[in-house]
């Protein structure tokens, strides 16, 4: 733990680390209005995923010159897997709470846990569509979920105002640094190679039903998501579930 002058030093967020990654926003002032927010905080990369045809106009009236740059530099995918394939750690956002979705954080709290892991990976804030927010499939990809608090007569929340709360809240966030050096933690594209061959192996096992295997995979995804794994303890459970393929298929002959 670092210390100066035998107190205690605190770090903030790493927001080069940080990008907002917006799942098929509809509207481009909602994006330009995001873009501004953004710049504000420190987080100057967006990527907009499923919708190319924003006017890069109306964006950047919303954004003004002060955040044109960040609309000018926004990313585009197709997919949201390839979106999110290099980030290290994934902030899902809902307004909708469940046994489906799991458990959710204040943004006071992510906050805390962004300042530690941008130190040292890359980190996504993820937000769904303006009508319907993320969907459970979308937040299969997701290491920790967000809800913001509102009053029970408006739950909802502006997407924009949205963004601006989390990164807002990341921005302000102090914390002290539990290391000195956090190795990187595993990739989304590597923990989505892991957790298809993990239900590969545990299919072939019996352990997952075949008519229903994403409903229990849900749960292993929550459970492996929260300890943070690093790209070797990726690859030391992918080798395990070599080992139980290969015992399984020996067995049979």
């Amino acid at each position: 733990m670092r210390k100066s002058a035998g107190r205690e030093q605190h770090v903030r967020a790493n927001t080069e680390s940080i990008t907002i990654v917006l799942n098929k926003p509809k509207y481009p002032g909602n994006v330009g209005s995001i873009a501004r927010c953004a710049r504000n905080m420190g987080i100057r990369k967006i990527i907009v995923v499923g919708n190319r045809d924003l006017s890069v106009e109306e964006m950047k009236q919303m954004a003004t010159h002060f955040a044109a740059g960040i609309v000018e530099g926004i990313q585009h995918f197709d997919r949201l897997d390839e979106a999110l394939a290099t980030f290290h750690y994934i902030i899902g956002t809902t307004s909708r709470r469940g046994s489906g979705r799991g458990p959710c954080v204040s943004p006071r709290e992510m906050a805390g846990v962004v300042v530690d892991a941008s130190q040292h990976n890359d980190i996504a804030l993820l937000f769904g569509p303006e009508d319907t927010g993320l969907s459970n499939d979308d937040l299969r990809f997701c290491h920790l979920l967000v809800t913001i608090p509102t009053s029970k007569g408006m739950k909802s929340v502006n997407l924009a105002q949205a963004v601006m709360i989390v990164c807002y809240e990341i921005f302000v966030a102090r914390a002290v640094p539990l290391e000195e050096f956090t190795p990187r933690m595993a990739s989304s594209e590597e923990l989505e190679g892991m957790y298809a061959q993990v239900k590969t192996a545990l299919m072939k096992t019996g352990f997952l039903h075949p008519q229903n295997p994403d409903h229990w995979m849900m749960h292993i995804r929550r459970l492996l998501g929260r300890t943070k794994l690093f790209s070797k303890e990726v690859k030391i459970i992918r080798g395990i579930c070599r080992q139980l393929e290969w015992s399984m298929r020996n067995k049979k002959t």
